[in-house]
């Protein structure tokens, strides 16, 4: 299945450069799935990219836009005239609306939302006091309510107004007279029920709850665990705000972790494949600034024993051996707790426990290949000394680099700094700062003594 997605992927990008096929491009774009669409305009370089979507119907237009990276979606922006961006927001609800504010320019913002009715103004305002990375903010207004008081056979009327293409609404939210949230019904529980009886004895009072403050991420976390295809999004009064369903749910967690994984090489998750050159080199230029300063403290350390280097050469030989151990063995470590810390499996009565634990299996490691490179060391050069020194210094190395491992995810945590984006660059320059110490000094106090 996957593999006839990407052979269907790679002809429709194809096709894209070709005007003849234009139009049978477009009739097969507009059967796409929104994400997928989103995921082929993307794919496409940005001239190509730009053509197919404007030959999109306005609604197309909107519901690729809402489902591409911001960075996709901006490039976009950037090549539309007014007139075309007028045109655009004149046809956006609410919900495309609040994904789409920081790309819009202010004038246009104001143009759309003057074009909203008052139950809509109110669901924007609403949305708003809510931060970008709050479930509030997203809470699905496309939902079944139903009174307290209500009948099974106002139920299943309201069941039946449900669309053929709608999703996930296999559930009614059912609110008191005051607007606040008393559980959820599925529809399987009516089935069989007589049509005067009251709902209130179906309602699954038991049901989670999203608390609209709560982070997007983990709002997501507890849709997709709890078994339900959606469920209830409230405020702090209790008051329901909209439903957050498993499809956005599970959508929101595949973009947390390619975003973890994006920034574990430093990039952003939403950087657009085809960004223009001078963009995409500003950006990745940080931190390749960042690993050159890592880079030259290295050398530093290297530096202050020159001497040394001169008369033994083979410590110059062997050093890549020292830091490259300490780095594997860090990096086991932190994805270890990058891993935890995502899945809140960590918390501060564990770190000890962890710590331990990490700094015994780095103990065993490090005196078990320490024993492995002494001997090839000594095989090598026919010194025992040189491989007793290496060895020491890895083991010295793989044990730091373990507590680096658990202790730097920490630290960034508590300052909000994403452990997976500046983890690894952190973890390696204190592996082979400290490897080069540790190996260079030992080298020189027991070789030139």
């Amino acid at each position: 299945m996957v593999e006839n997605q990407h052979l269907d992927l790679e002809e429709i990008v194809r096709d894209s450069f070709d005007e003849d096929e234009l139009n049978q491009l477009l009739t097969r774009l507009t059967e796409l799935e929104p994400a997928e669409l989103a995921l082929a305009l993307e794919s496409m370089p940005l001239e190509q990219r730009l053509n197919c979507w404007l030959g999109l119907a306005p609604e197309d237009q909107i519901e690729a836009l809402t489902h591409m990276r911001v960075d996709a979606r901006e490039n976009i922006f950037k090549q539309l005239d007014d007139i075309q961006l007028k045109t655009l927001v004149e046809e956006m609800e609410v919900d495309a609306l609040l994904e789409l504010l920081d790309e819009l320019p202010q004038r246009l913002y104001d143009y759309a939302c003057s074009r909203l009715d008052a139950s809509q103004r109110r669901w924007l305002e609403t949305a708003l006091t809510y931060d970008e990375d709050q479930c509030g903010r997203y809470a699905d207004h496309d939902l079944l309510i139903l009174n307290k008081n209500a009948r099974v056979r106002d139920a299943i009327r309201l069941f039946q107004t449900i669309p053929d293409d709608a999703e996930y609404q296999d559930t009614l939210f059912v609110i008191d007279r005051t607007g606040r949230y008393a559980g959820q019904i599925q529809a399987s529980s009516l089935l069989g029920r007589a049509s005067h009886l009251p709902i209130e004895g179906f309602i699954d009072e038991d049901s989670p709850v999203v608390d609209g403050q709560l982070d997007l991420d983990q709002g997501s976390e507890i849709v997709a665990r709890s078994g339900y295809t959606a469920l209830a999004v409230v405020d702090a009064d209790g008051k329901l705000l909209g439903r957050l369903s498993i499809g956005e749910a599970l959508e929101n967690v595949r973009r947390s972790l390619e975003s973890q994984f994006m920034h574990t090489a430093g990039l952003d998750e939403e950087e657009d494949l085809f960004a223009p050159v001078l963009i995409s080199a500003k950006r990745r230029a940080v931190w390749l600034g960042i690993n050159l300063l890592t880079a030259f403290l290295a050398a530093w350390t290297i530096g202050l024993f020159e001497a040394t280097l001169q008369q033994v050469v083979a410590l110059a030989v062997l050093m890549p051996i020292v830091a490259s151990m300490g780095g594997i063995a860090g990096s086991q470590t932190l994805t270890l707790m990058i891993r935890g810390l995502a899945l809140e499996q960590i918390t501060e009565q564990t770190y000890m426990t962890l710590l331990r634990k990490e700094m015994g299996v780095a103990a065993i490691n490090g005196v078990l290949w320490s024993v492995v490179i002494a001997v090839i060391t000594y095989l090598w050069f026919g010194d025992w000394l040189i491989g007793g020194i290496i060895g020491l210094a890895i083991v010295i190395n793989i044990i730091i680099a373990a507590v680096s491992g658990v202790y730097i995810p920490r630290w960034l945590d508590k300052l909000n700094i994403d452990p997976a984006l500046s983890g690894s660059v952190i973890l390696t320059t204190v592996t082979d700062v400290v490897g080069f110490f540790a190996f260079l000094g030992l080298g020189s106090l027991f070789l030139l003594a």
